[in-house]
């Protein structure tokens, strides 16, 4: 067993105020089975506990959950908990929850991304409280020769009520680990669900409100250096030379490291090093294609004429239904790269010694972070800690992990402990990007107005498969084709919050509408005539579910009194992702000659709601970053180089600018589905087919705010004005 790990778990116990009458529950969670071993906790025991994760009731009645997600904002700490105590019937303001290390013998899926925590972990968790319950019912019942089956667990406690006895969980643990684990458990029904599905607020509310040190850029170890690093200024360019005498006769360096493309200046604080820095002198050569954003709109256009495309999906005789089309719509849509721009800029720590590595600092994938710096710096995996921190953002930036790697290379070159720091400038220029996308759509519409014939063939910047081959309309339309097109390029991309569909869904939705407009039909109706088609008579494999769209659809035109309202024009969209279906409805009122967006609905279909509280948060969180990114969100390049390189001028939605908005869910009872991105995608789509209600204008490219309607340069060029139906 590592130190670090035995430290932190030695921190838990001490966090816990497990004594000798204390009680500790593992649950595995590498496979669906819960395997537990109960064990009483003394001084002897407390640094050799040997399971894959904890529940925990110490002798005065707290119960701990130790966690092993990381914790970026999507409030997994406290759903979690909420989880297990739920099951166990615990007394909610004695449960505590510790962040665990990076431990994958122990631990499955330690990583956040994919909106996927909850889902995978649902049902472990519940076993876990609901075995934990189980024993300490066990135990009261022996105590009080009793059958177990008269007693009952009840907010912390075992209570037997024909004889009115009543003990709590603290007092039942030392006995509670003599019982043995039950190898089946009843869970609880939902209807008698007491804090799940409630709205509770965030365990580590009062420790972010007050500052206490939670975050990467908090942590501190006595005696390490800081170091800022010089990345190269373009994508395409590599290192040629470095003049560092300016540099090291500052006060507070140390020295000046250059390894690979990179310079790092190392100092005594990040202060000085940020001042170190700025008189560096390097120079670059070229090591590639330096791409502008201009040539990539030429670029889009020949790809998208000539490119060699791969088919994704293709379903009966595309060409014959566009040959006999009694009406064909064509239409392009457009989005430039996005930076992630998380509020906290990269950041670690590493220590690389004679017998192991350690590293602390805030990762989306840890478990990655680890693997790439055991094969950088050729130690073996189990030679390597990683203690997560609070992630301050990350919607995908941190699932990259070359900011760890570099602070281990840059630890392992001057053997000694170091934290690296980004500047925001740093993120901004030198980060991953979500990738640059042009779509051509078409359809075939038959004489009564229904869709015959569909095409789609997307083009991306370093983006996979820019389409998603078997969301909704596909297996609706009977002929169809889905193709992608890409280009390499140096820049670097990677996933950015609900990848691919954070676009994807308002080019779909807003084409969906221009369908539903030629076609002379309700674009809710035209959705919901789609949806039963593919019902009844499905065109090849349906990877959805319909009646969950269904279901959101009809939530979302009901709550927002779809075409009943005067003053407004409403846009529709909908959409599945990560398992998850949401409709919104998004209001558009004309404010001085300009269209205003006033309130957007929203209707989410995630499954079992955990945390309302969290729930509505995402949801909100989610409308708020699809419209901001939507509106305003562009990343330009000229000759590899970024042109807008902090928030002056990459532009974020603002306070004042964000809308109502009004979020409901589905109460199905189904086991939950992702929640941390689905909220998302829809927006652009609502949005857009809301001002084009109330101007006839389809904006067609991101970021609105670059249309003419707002005040932009773009104008609309070949296509001629359209009317809103």
């Amino acid at each position: 067993m590592s130190t670090n790990i035995d430290n932190s778990r030695r921190e838990f116990l001490r966090m816990t105020s497990l004594t000798a009458g204390g009680f500790l529950l593992g649950f595995n969670w590498l496979g669906n089975e819960l395997k537990a071993a109960p064990v009483a906790i003394n001084a002897a025991l407390a640094g050799d506990v040997g399971f894959n994760s904890y529940i925990s009731i110490s002798a005065d009645g707290i119960v701990t959950l130790f966690s092993p997600n990381p914790e970026l904002g999507q409030n997994i700490m406290t759903s979690f908990p909420m989880i297990v105590a739920e099951e166990l019937d615990a007394d909610w303001s004695k449960v505590k929850v510790v962040q665990a290390a990076l431990d994958t013998t122990k631990f499955e899926r330690q990583l956040t991304g994919g909106s996927g925590a909850v889902p995978h972990s649902w049902m472990r968790l519940r076993k876990a409280g609901a075995t934990a319950r189980a024993m300490l019912v066990e135990a009261a019942a022996k105590r009080w020769n009793v059958p177990a089956g008269e007693c009952i667990a009840e907010n912390g406690f075992v209570i037997h009520a024909a004889s009115g006895k009543k003990l709590g969980y603290g007092e039942l643990a030392a006995e509670a680990a003599t019982v043995p684990v039950p190898a089946d458990v009843k869970l609880k029904d939902r209807k008698d669900f007491k804090l799940i599905g409630t709205a509770v607020r965030n365990v580590e509310n009062q420790k972010i409100h007050t500052g206490k040190p939670l975050f990467g850029l908090d942590f501190y170890r006595e005696g390490m250096m800081h170091a800022m690093i010089q990345r190269p200024t373009a994508f395409g360019l590599k290192l040629k030379s470095v003049d560092s005498a300016a540099a090291k006769a500052m006060p507070g360096i140390i020295d000046v490291v250059t390894f690979g493309n990179n310079v790092a200046v190392v100092g005594k604080s990040t202060w000085e090093v940020m001042k170190a820095r700025k008189v560096l002198k390097v120079e670059y050569e070229k090591d590639g294609a330096l791409e502008s954003s201009a040539d990539h709109d030429k670029l889009f256009h020949d790809l998208l004429d000539n490119g060699k495309a791969t088919v994704q999906r293709k379903n009966g005789d595309v060409e014959a239904a566009f040959k006999n089309a009694a009406k064909i719509i064509k239409s392009e849509y457009q989005c430039p790269f996005l930076a992630h721009s998380p509020m906290e800029p990269m950041n670690f720590f590493a220590h690389v010694r004679a017998d192991g590595v350690e590293l602390v600092g805030p990762s989306q994938t840890p478990a990655s972070a680890r693997t790439a710096v055991s094969k950088l710096l050729n130690i073996a995996e189990d030679k390597i800690t990683l203690q997560l921190t609070r992630l301050g953002g990350g919607f995908g930036r941190r699932l990259k992990f070359d900011y760890v790697t570099e602070a281990a290379e840059l630890s392992s070159i001057i053997k000694a402990p170091v934290k690296v720091t980004w500047s925001k400038e740093d993120d901004m220029t030198g980060g991953s990007y979500r990738p640059a996308v042009r779509y051509r759509f078409e359809a075939a519409l038959d004489s009564n107005g229904n869709m015959t014939g569909y095409r789609l063939r997307g083009v991306g910047i370093n983006s996979g498969n820019p389409t998603r081959q078997d969301n909704f309309p596909s297996g609706a339309v009977d002929n169809l084709l889905i193709e992608s097109v890409e280009h390499v390029s140096p820049i670097t991309t990677g996933a950015w919050r609900a990848p691919i569909t954070n676009f994807l869904a308002f080019a779909e939705q807003s084409f969906l509408d221009e369908v539903a407009q030629a076609a002379g039909k309700d674009p809710v109706e035209f959705r919901l005539n789609l949806l039963q088609k593919a019902r009844t008579s499905p065109a090849g494999e349906i990877k959805y579910d319909i009646g969950r769209m269904e279901g959101v659809i009809k939530m979302a035109a009901d709550k927002a009194g779809w075409g009943t309202k005067k003053g407004v024009y409403q846009g529709f969209s909908v959409y599945f992702s990560h398992r998850s279906y949401v409709a919104q409805v998004c209001e558009v009122a004309m404010e001085k000659g300009k269209p205003a967006v006033k309130k957007i609905y929203a209707v989410a279909d995630c499954g079992e709601v955990v945390n309302l509280s969290g729930a509505r948060q995402q949801v909100m969180g989610g409308v708020v970053d699809g419209y901001g990114h939507a509106m305003f969100g562009k990343l330009t390049f000229k000759d590899g180089e970024t042109e807008q390189k902090n928030y002056n001028t990459y532009r974020l939605i603002r306070m004042k600018e964000i809308p109502e908005v009004e979020p409901y869910f589905v109460d199905n009872g189904i086991e939950p589905t992702g929640l941390g991105e689905p909220a998302l995608p829809p927006t652009g789509g609502a949005v857009a087919n809301a001002i084009f209600k109330a101007t006839g204008r389809r904006i067609k490219n991101q970021p609105f705010n670059d249309d003419e309607l707002f005040g932009g340069k773009r104008v609309k060029s070949t296509l001629k004005k359209e009317r809103p139906g």
